[in-house]
């Protein structure tokens, strides 16, 4: 008579142990590499407004005036080709909170095409309002504003950053100071972008459940 060997059917319970562990390896990885993709996003932010903040210095120090002060005569002897009106040249740049994410003053827009114009920063020197600001790491508009949040002089202001991209950013040009005590400051707000103010705002708490925006500014000098 012929003897029939039993088939084993189904996983053994080493096999869907070692399963379970290459799962949770493959999600801890992929877990991992978000966490460091946005900080890389964070790290952008900061980079992207010292390097604003590196030209507008550049540009002052190689022409001794602001851009965006400078009359657009001015812009046309030295050969550029800006789209906007220009300053009226008397050493201060009138920028409007309000118009930060707009850049709908005329000095506002003069800053950026100047900046462009002159090499500081790359881009389409004829731009105008939206179109004519840079954007972050992160995909939110940047805008430049006069004292916007207590601050003093020129500033630079990112908008639509989530709660944990704010903290980051505040962590890295601070420290743990906690946010609104140093030289980044900030609100949250439905709006997206929001608009800075002038007033400066009480500490505020990232909370990470929250699907509301930061608009965070720190000095351009």
């Amino acid at each position: 008579m012929k003897k029939f060997k039993h088939l084993q059917v189904g996983f053994t319970l080493i096999e869907i142990a070692i399963v379970l562990v290459i799962i949770g390896l493959l999600l801890g990885g992929v877990l991992k590499g978000q966490e460091m993709i946005e900080n890389s996003r964070i790290k952008s932010v900061v980079t992207d407004m010292r390097g604003i903040s590196s030209a507008f210095t550049g540009y002052f120090d190689r022409y001794h005036a602001y851009p965006g002060d400078e009359t657009n005569a001015t812009a046309i002897a030295r050969g550029w080709t800006v789209g906007a009106a220009g300053g009226n040249a008397d050493g201060v740049l009138v920028m409007a909170q309000a118009q930060t994410f707009t850049n709908a003053a005329a000095e506002q827009a003069a800053m950026w095409q100047f900046l462009r114009a002159s090499g500081f920063l790359t881009g389409d020197s004829t731009l105008v309002g939206v179109p004519g600001l840079p954007r972050a790491g992160t995909g939110g508009l940047m805008g430049a504003s006069v004292a916007p949040y207590g601050l003093q002089g020129p500033a630079i202001c990112v908008a639509g950053l989530t709660h944990k991209q704010a903290l980051g950013v505040d962590t890295i040009i601070d420290g743990a100071s906690g946010n609104n005590v140093g030289d980044a400051r900030g609100a949250v707000g439905a709006a997206n972008p929001l608009a800075p103010v002038a007033a400066a705002p009480a500490a505020t708490a990232y909370n990470e459940s929250l699907a509301t925006t930061w608009s965070i500014c720190r000095r351009l000098q």
